[in-house]
């Protein structure tokens, strides 16, 4: 890990992530008189009042209470959970340099967070395509399926582990989940990310780069951020028929290219690097609590205040001292939840190179997605660790207290699942013991 942290740096620099200022060179070219996309600088300094839907930044999602209330409600999720509830994990939340969640984010419909909104501008994405265009990001999701899907099963062994650790079911000899073992294997989750998002950055600039200006135009009218702008339009349905026979991963990831293929064109490096505060310890079931009643239906907006709240109620149920537990991750995690942000706009950076005609340095991206990995992994474990400490205290009550908290009475997890496809078959884990390895003494 020594390795990796000192070749990232050299990656790196010293550089931290602080201006938001967009150069033009950062996003593809634009037609003539074409304007930036909603979300960009064209709306500062001239008083125009903001939606609360366009105030999420980097700043906000970092910031200590949002990150405090989605750790919290990740500890609430994990205590009232089970594995298969934390499994559960949206598609869009890996190989995510590509603007979709900021663009969701700042929606100024609010439609970000509704089924309608992705069905939408991937609609849109895939009516204005040719058929060869289209044909590339078909080819892209027979080439990226299994490997989306091996992606997702490398989670469930380190998910495995941290439910061993909550339940005290550690192994002999060992004193606990160990972090370093923990750190690499998340790495090795990231790298293959970053390795897959290089793929999808590569097909995306090639269709970008083949468009005419009827269909550059056409996307011109579409506003960044701005679900309303957006013609109804729907191809689910043809989706289906088009990747009738293939796994429901196949269309998935058909759908998720032709929407961030507009959010990446249309938005630029600032939306790549964001993130929302829940990006990162995905592993404790908190997507299953929030996303679960919207699951099946067409037209449901999940309340943006859902992680917010549940984390609050979560710390008010604490008493102080389970509280400082997890107040306490804040301080923890500082260096690591910021380094995440100078990661991510490295790579993001490198990307972006394939809409210039240009090549990225694959062995940079690969080694920014191990550390980036290696971030997540540090503290993922932290919460695990803190996460079991306050539950071993709980008392009935507490317990009881935080069942009504979770409101998902009737909701039944899955053994477990493939994004959020419930899996099929007999679920077959290997031995998490390596995650338990003790710790070596120093000499």
């Amino acid at each position: 890990m020594k390795t990796t942290s000192l070749l990232v740096a050299a990656l790196l620099g010293s550089s931290t992530f602080i201006s938001h200022a967009q150069p033009a060179e950062d996003r593809p070219p634009r037609a003539a008189g074409e304007k930036p996309p909603r979300g960009e600088d064209q709306r500062r300094g001239r008083g125009e009042q903001l939606s609360p839907a366009q105030t999420y930044s980097i700043q906000q999602a970092v910031s200590d209470k949002a990150q405090l209330h989605t750790i919290a409600f990740n500890g609430l999720a994990f205590i009232t959970g089970d594995f298969g509830a934390s499994t559960f994990i949206p598609p869009g939340k890996v190989c995510d340099f590509f603007g979709f969640q900021y663009m969701r984010d700042i929606d100024v419909a609010v439609k970000g967070h509704n089924p309608m909104f992705l069905n939408r501008v991937a609609g849109n994405v895939l009516q204005t395509l040719n058929a060869e265009q289209k044909q590339k990001f078909l080819d892209l999701a027979e080439e990226q399926s299994s490997q989306l899907e091996a992606l997702a099963r490398m989670r469930l062994p380190l998910i495995k582990a941290f439910h061993r650790q909550l339940d005290a079911q550690i192994p002999a000899g060992s004193d606990g989940l160990n972090q370093a073992a923990v750190v690499k294997y998340v790495g090795d989750i990231f790298e293959k990310d970053a390795e897959l998002s290089l793929r999808r950055a590569e097909v995306m600039a090639q269709v970008w780069r083949s468009l005419t200006q009827e269909q550059k135009a056409y996307f011109a009218k579409m506003k960044f951020g701005d679900f309303n702008s957006w013609p109804a339009i729907d191809e689910r349905d043809k989706i289906r028929d088009t990747g009738r026979g293939k796994p429901q991963i196949f269309n998935v990831a058909y759908m998720t290219y032709a929407s961030e293929f507009f959010s990446w064109t249309a938005g630029n490096l600032d939306a790549d690097t964001y993130f929302c505060p829940e990006r990162h310890g995905t592993y404790f079931g908190g997507f299953y609590m929030k996303d679960m009643p919207a699951m099946g239906k067409r037209d449901y907006d999940i309340s943006l205040s859902r992680t917010g709240d549940g984390g609050s109620d979560f710390l008010d149920t604490l008493t102080t001292e389970q509280r400082a537990e997890v107040t306490g991750i804040i301080a923890k995690q500082k260096k690591a939840i910021n380094e995440t942000i100078t990661a991510r706009r490295a790579i993001s950076t490198e990307l972006r190179k394939y809409l210039a005609g240009e090549t990225p340095d694959r062995a940079k991206v690969l080694a920014l997605g191990r550390h980036y990995g290696e971030l997540d992994g540090e503290m993922s474990w932290l919460y695990t660790m803190t996460f079991t400490t306050v539950n071993r205290t709980l008392t009935d009550s507490q317990r009881a207290a935080l069942m009504k908290i979770r409101n998902l009475d009737g909701y039944k997890s899955a053994e477990a699942y493939i994004y959020s496809r419930p899996l099929t078959g007999k679920l077959e884990l290997p031995n998490t013991d390596q995650l338990f390895a003790p710790p070596k003494k120093v000499e």
